[in-house]
């Protein structure tokens, strides 16, 4: 074993190293919820304008680069959940043995925080498998195939796809479920990289909880938007 593999075992072990690693991947996984929200709030410019979008995407990179990003994904968020689950043993493991309130409070903390990533892990695995995937329905049909002004042949209909799948009772209670754990763990989560990477003080630790908050805030309603809009609303359905 030479010293560099030596060196990456041993940050990795260390509870400090895994606390960095918690908040990289947590970066990464903040920076990429806008730009997925963005892009699925095309929803309401119409169906060309979701449907032009998701086609770029699947032709970027000949088709490989949308699966890298999704393998990307799913490796950075099973990467910080397990670390999370790490730490909390580790943290579980000294609150035993120093009984200190505030130890205590932040290993309660983070077994709220395994639970809720836990459950987001098993619904980003349900919508891949729901609307990427598409098992367990007809959405690679010939039903959801429609033209798209500009290009040749039929493209996939994405915009009907999200309102047949978000017009189910069940996959929108779920979403609505996940989502507002998600959010919930992003608002603590977001303080949490500010600190572990020692970016927060005494005179900004209000300011990031706030704009934590609003984040978490702005995120939820966001992705809430388009199940509430086509579920309770009916958008898409006429």
């Amino acid at each position: 074993m030479n010293a560099l593999t030596r060196a990456v075992l041993s940050f990795w072990d260390s509870s400090i190293g895994k606390k960095i690693l918690v908040a990289v991947t947590g970066v990464a996984l903040l920076l990429f919820l806008p730009g997925h929200l963005i892009g699925n709030l095309l929803l309401f410019a119409g169906k060309d304008a979701i449907n032009e979008y998701a086609l770029w995407l699947h032709e970027l990179g000949h088709g490989g680069a949308v699966w890298l990003a999704r393998i990307g994904l799913l490796t950075v968020l099973v990467v910080h959940i397990l670390l999370t689950i790490q730490l909390t043993l580790r943290n579980r493991e000294a609150s035993q043995k120093y009984s200190h309130p505030a130890t205590t409070r932040a290993s309660r903390s983070s077994r709220m925080m395994i639970w809720s990533g836990l459950t987001i892990l098993a619904f980003i695995v349900y919508h891949i498998s729901h609307f990427t995937v598409r098992i367990g329905n007809d959405y690679n049909g010939s039903a959801y195939l429609t033209s798209l002004p500009g290009h040749d042949g039929n493209v996939h209909n994405v915009h009907q796809m999200m309102v047949d799948g978000f017009s189910h009772v069940g996959n929108t209670l779920f979403y609505i479920i996940a989502i507002t754990l998600l959010c919930s763990h992003l608002s603590h989560g977001f303080s949490s990289v500010f600190q572990t990477l020692g970016l927060r003080s005494r005179k900004s630790e209000i300011i990031i909880k706030q704009a934590g908050r609003a984040y978490a805030l702005l995120i939820w309603a966001g992705f809430l938007s388009m199940p509430v809009a086509i579920l309770f609303f009916g958008y898409g359905s006429i």
